[in-house]
């Protein structure tokens, strides 16, 4: 006893693994034993009388090892699992404490009672998915320590199962007892090791090792240190061969433990084990085991697998130069079959295949024939791999070795028996290393995995030496269950992958000398297409056609198309589309989410839209089959849901071809599916949901038809516009019906509709009137919308969510079709829109401010003068929210509200700046200041709206006394943003709201105690900021006075000529590409400020204008000015220039130019003027000279 009570001592901190424990079904160990399900009553009576009889005994108690023996077998003789019987009522409290009791009864000289505590520990903590208290834990851990310590080795497996249990995802409330487990010399350590001969304890070991690592969600991981030791544990043992003697079944136990362990090792953070030598070495390991046991792979595995030399590919242009390939991954039997011989297969194939898939006929012949015989010749494949046999042919390649009779693989009975149980172990193998290998995927940095992506995704087209990548998993592993994981992993591989795959391209007919980097990229999409397409033909499993056709998702939303050969998407689109009818909802609702990667994916493009106008049942080719309508598609003549591969019979009658004519006739197939699958009634019910006394699809087929919806309208609306009042009545159905889910996918597809409806009226889409939707059809549209249910969503308080969508969709209206609708109509909107601004919801409340501020802009709505003092301030109380979302709309809100008063003082009378409020411009003023000093998302737009105040403000404004310091404080706050280190956005709209305010002629620049402060600002900008996007706004913001006394004194007039002249000779000085693009730009404005000081400058400047332009500064001027006048910069600075309002010509320039000198030589003045005078003739000489 004594030795016994030195081991129960600490107590630490611990969360059980219940949570964990209970999302697995499978029990967590494979010693667990079935039991025969007995009434749940039964069990807890049991439980009471042994928990009753165990806490009366003592150690000095009668025949206790008896008593012991005896409770203990009655107590592993009950089934707790609650999976058979959920109603057990046991406590965890009470199993706890008898655990605790019994451990201090069983004596560790008494092993064969510690052998049966320690069943007991897992089988009670195991089924009842027990959480343990601290006390509990750490008496269990001294237990099972002590035990390992002091007991035979015999005992040590049934110890360890204790232990593994006992540590199932408490590893780091279990530190103190680390140090002894996983030490050097710790007992984990040495059995765990690959030259242990016991391989259960092996197993065993490791399965204890992976239970510490694993991490529960919201506890803390485990500590580095140790998690290391395991890793390296794990890695060493799936690196050691196979000892000679080893059985195979037990092997593959070991190897799963491994795997498990490693997997938790890897999941739950980022990649932490060292370089690119580790990352080698575990990618090497994985591949390995990803085909361990897989029947015909005789491979030399490398050790580590090497990165591939990667160029930049942050730009679409990036290349390399041919690089040698590596031979790294070759068949030891590289006398595998010559290409004649392969040829000859596909011959014999294609002649045995024509009879049994007749039914497969499609209208193109050519595509077809070729999608017929690869998919036989994956049926074969994995035909073959699901009834072979693992012994592995010794002078066969890979492929013709996956390809067995039935012949090679029989066998009796009880070699069937254990040749299955090992090819599920096998798989299992496979099934941990692919999870492992997803693990990784996740934590490691997409950059540093893209060097790795040629040893798991081939990048060269078929026809040499077999690849083993995870693509010969997906189409050739028998399980269902490895293909799905290598979909997994190969799913997250493709997520994320645009910029990376964004340079692929094979679009040019011309083949270089050497294989591009874009080459290869091009040829590993087209890879992806073929083995993807090959395996949605071939596979039977629903849960892994489902993932193969996400998987291809994933592909189209990242693959550029735009910049590949056309021909890949056309025979995916209709290879999927009978996969629509299939069977089962989740790939219903897969084949969807993959139309609208194929809608979304770089839309327009012009292979979809050619797609999309195909009447279905047609070809790229042109025929087409009239019954084989989205009318009809429920009830075809064919095989209505297809289980496994979906056929379709067309007919191939030359009078079914159709005509361009004909085919403007037709919607959009995708269209009307998606509108039959949300509105119409379903054939099969199995699975579908009752609405009223209607049959529909199930909720999620519905749904995701909707977003399809939303993504067509978006991406080709001109083919939709025609279909707008039907896509209008789907939507109103939805927003009538009582799922909220529904309604707000059917608010969201009017937000499209009205979105594309805008953009067909924006003049910079030059879209010709004939084709555009009429403003009559569109106030029809919006009319019928708005008196339907979406007055209705825009009440609904319990579906805030719904109601912000709903609010999204009042302000898609067109503005020029809002003028038209109904008085009433208009002033339901508002006042809508008035009322949501004080939701309690801060969604709600940000989608209306956000509506207001897209309201305001509307011509019929900007010049009253009520609307916009409302208005106003619904925006400033918004601009006091404790939201920081509701205060970024409202501030952006704000700056389109002050947008329409500049607009207003421009086009409409003075009246309306009479009628404004002059207190509600002075609250706009001092809000928008306080604005400016908050987040820089709210910043950016106050600090606009600032500008425009300013701007806005009169002379009899400006001399009140109230407006005195609030406009003061504007400006400083202007100021202080343009000097800050805030976002270059921030700085650039401060610099542009200082310029607004210099239009302002009643601002007092002259004479203004803040003048010299925003000059200086300005000026410091244009010489020292990095961003040259500010500098070409803070200079445009200096030439903005239009008189010379606005620029103040000599001094300041001079030391702003001084900042441009400065600018100007360091216009090329930087270090970084994306701002030297805008260096033209730069020089034009700086050019064009330098020569609206000149023709402002009086004579008490020619003095100090003389001197700079005599020195080296003038000489750089001159140079600048010249190119300025030319216009020699004027193809260079491109379309993202930043000129300020200058569309002079070189004529025109000069003109102005000679116009300045004319008015110089008037000046009274002869001081230094001539030096002047004479700098700007010569420059106007040399602009002569060709």
């Amino acid at each position: 006893m004594a030795a016994h009570a030195e081991c129960s001592v600490a107590v630490s901190s611990f969360v059980s693994c219940q949570d964990a424990c209970a999302s697995s079904t499978v029990p967590l160990s494979a010693e667990a034993a079935p039991f025969t399900p007995r009434d749940s009553s039964d069990a807890d009576k049991q439980f009471s009388r042994c928990y009753a009889k165990l806490r009366g005994l003592r150690p000095q108690s009668a025949q206790l090892r008896e008593q012991l023996n005896l409770q203990f077998d009655k107590l592993l003789s009950e089934n707790y699992n609650k999976t058979f019987n959920p109603d057990i009522t046991i406590r965890p409290e009470d199993v706890c404490t008898l655990l605790k009791h019994a451990s201090s009864l069983v004596l560790f000289n008494q092993e064969h009672l510690v052998i049966k505590f320690c069943q007991l520990v897992h089988h009670l903590l195991n089924q009842l998915k027990v959480i343990m208290n601290e006390l509990t834990l750490d008496v269990l851990m001294n237990y099972v320590t002590c035990a390992l310590k002091k007991c035979s080795a015999w005992t040590h497996s049934d110890i360890l199962l204790a232990l593994s249990t006992i540590v199932y995802g408490n590893g780091p409330q279990c530190h103190q007892h680390l140090e002894n487990l996983l030490s050097e010399n710790g007992v984990l350590l040495q059995y765990s090791s690959p030259s242990q001969p016991d391989l259960d304890l092996q197993r065993i070991s490791l399965n204890c090792m992976a239970n510490i690592c694993l991490r529960i969600p919201g506890q803390p991981p485990l500590d580095d240190q140790y998690r290391a030791v395991c890793f390296r544990g794990f890695l060493k043992t799936l690196q050691t061969p196979k000892p000679a003697n080893a059985d195979e079944l037990f092997y593959c136990m070991v190897l799963q433990s491994a795997l498990k362990g490693l997997q938790c090792c890897l999941s739950g953070g980022k990649w932490k084990f060292g370089g690119g030598e580790e990352l080698g070495s575990v990618l090497a390991i994985l591949k390995q085991m990803m085909f361990h046991g897989s029947p015909g792979v005789s491979f030399e595995w490398p050790s580590v697998l090497y990165p591939a030399p990667l160029p930049q590919y942050e730009g679409p242009s990036s290349t390399r130069q041919p690089e040698t390939p590596k031979p790294p991954e070759t068949p030891k039997n590289v006398t595998g079959q010559s290409k004649p011989s392969t040829n000859k297969k596909r011959k014999s194939r294609g002649k045995g295949k024509k009879n049994s898939t007749e039914e497969s006929k499609d209208a193109d012949e050519d595509v077809d024939g070729e999608e017929k015989m690869n998919k036989q010749e994956a049926l074969k494949e994995r035909h073959a791999g699901e009834t072979e046999n693992t012994a592995q042919p010794s002078s066969q390649s890979l492929y013709p070795s996956w390809k067995q009779t039935s012949s090679d693989s029989e066998i009796s009975d009880p070699e069937g028996g254990t040749q299955s149980k090992l090819r599920l172990y096998h798989g299992r193998v496979r099934q941990g290393a692919l999870l492992c290998l997803l693990a990784v995927v996740k934590g490691v940095e997409k950059r540093t995995l893209y060097g790795y992506w040629s040893s798991f995704i081939p990048d060269s087209p078929i026809g040499g030496p077999p690849q083993l990548t995870l693509l010969t998993i997906i189409l050739k592993d028998p399980s269902p269950k490895v293909r799905t994981c290598a979909l997994q992993v190969l799913s997250a591989m493709l997520d994320g992958s645009r910029q990376f795959l964004a340079v692929a391209e094979d679009i040019t007919s011309s083949r270089p000398s050497y294989t591009s980097f874009s080459f290869s990229l091009a040829t590993a999409v087209r890879e992806l297409h073929r083995a993807l397409s090959l395996a949605l033909l071939a596979e039977t499993s629903p849960q892994t056609l489902t993932q193969i056709i996400k998987c291809l998702a994933y592909l189209v939303t990242n693959a550029p198309y735009h910049r590949l050969k056309p021909g890949l998407l056309s025979p995916l689109w209709k290879q999927i589309r009978p996969y629509v009818r299939h069977r089962d909802v989740n790939v219903r609702v897969s084949v969807l989410t993959l139309y609208g990667a194929l809608v979304t994916t770089q839309a327009p493009l012009s292979e979809v839209q050619l797609l999309l106008r195909q009447p279905e049942g047609s070809s790229i080719l042109g025929s087409y089959t009239p019954q084989d309508t989205s009318l009809s598609w429920r009830q075809r003549d064919g095989v209505s849901c297809p289980s496994r591969t979906p056929v379709k019979q067309e007919s191939h009658s030359p009078l079914n071809s159709y005509t361009p004519k004909e085919e403007d006739s037709w919607p959009p197939w995708l269209l009307q599916l998606c509108m039959t699958l949300i509105t119409q009634p379903r054939e099969s019910q199995s699975d579908s949901e009752e609405i009223g006394n209607t049959v529909l699809e199930p909720s999620p087929v519905r749904l995701e038809a909707l977003q399809v919806l939303s993504h067509l309208v978006r991406g080709y609306f001109s083919l939709c516009q025609s279909y707008l009042f039907e896509i209008g009545q789907v939507s109103a159905r939805c927003l009538g019906e009582t799922d909220p889910s529904i309604q707000l996918h059917g608010a969201k597809l009017l937000d499209e509709l009205g979105t594309g409806i805008i953009q067909q009226y924006r003049p910079e889409n030059n879209i010709p009137e004939n084709q555009r939707i009429p403003i009559s059809h569109v106030v029809t549209f919006w009319s019928e919308v708005l008196s339907g249910p979406l007055n209705t969503a825009l009440q609904n308080e319990q579906h805030p969510t719904l109601q912000t969508s709903a609010c999204d969709t009042l302000s898609s209206i067109l503005p020029q079709a809002f003028a038209q609708l109904p008085e009433r109509t208009q002033l339901m909107c508002i006042t809508m829109l008035l009322g949501l601004t004080y939701s309690e919801n801060y969604l709600v409340k940000t989608a209306a401010v956000r509506a207001l501020g897209i309201y305001v802009l509307f011509p019929c709505l900007r010049e009253d003068v009520m609307f916009v003092a409302d208005t106003a301030n619904t925006i400033l109380a918004a601009l006091e929210d404790r939201s920081p979302n509701v205060r970024v709309k409202a501030a952006w809100s704000l700056g389109n509200l002050t947008d329409t008063l500049t607009v207003n003082m421009e086009s409409v009378s003075v009246d309306f700046q009479e009628e404004l409020s002059d207190m509600l411009l002075l609250k706009m003023l001092q809000t928008a200041t306080r604005a400016s000093a908050d987040k820089d998302r709210v910043k950016s737009n106050a600090v606009r709206a600032l500008g425009n105040l300013l701007h806005f403000l009169r002379q009899s404004q400006l001399t009140r006394s109230v407006f005195k310091q609030p406009l003061e404080d504007a400006v400083r706050a202007l100021v202080k943003t343009v000097q800050s280190e805030a976002m270059m956005k921030v700085r650039w709209n401060a610099c542009y709201a200082l310029g607004n305010a210099f239009r302002n002629p009643a601002l007092p620049l002259e004479s203004a105690s803040w003048s010299d402060d925003a000059f200086s600002a300005l000026c410091n900008v244009v010489t020292s900021c990095k961003n040259f996007k500010v500098r070409i706004k803070s200079a445009a913001a200096l030439s903005v006075p239009a008189q010379r006394c606005c620029y103040g004194d000599t001094d300041r007039f001079m030391c702003v000529w001084r900042a441009l002249a400065i600018a100007l000779k360091n216009s090329e000085d930087t270090n970084d590409f994306l701002e030297y693009r805008y260096s033209a730009s730069l020089r034009h404005t700086l050019s064009q400020a330098l020569l609206h000081l000149l023709s402002l400058s009086q004579a008490e400047d020619m003095s100090a204008l003389a001197k700079s332009l005599s020195g080296e500064e003038g000489g750089a001027i001159r140079v600048h000015l010249m190119k300025h006048l030319r216009a020699e910069e004027a193809a260079t600075e491109g379309a993202e220039d930043e000129r300020h309002g200058d569309s002079f010509t070189p004529q025109q320039r000069v003109k102005v130019l000679e116009q300045t000198v004319d008015r110089l030589r008037g000046l009274e003045t002869e001081v230094n003027k001539d030096n002047v005078v004479a700098f700007l003739e010569d420059l106007l000489k040399s602009c002569e000279e060709p």
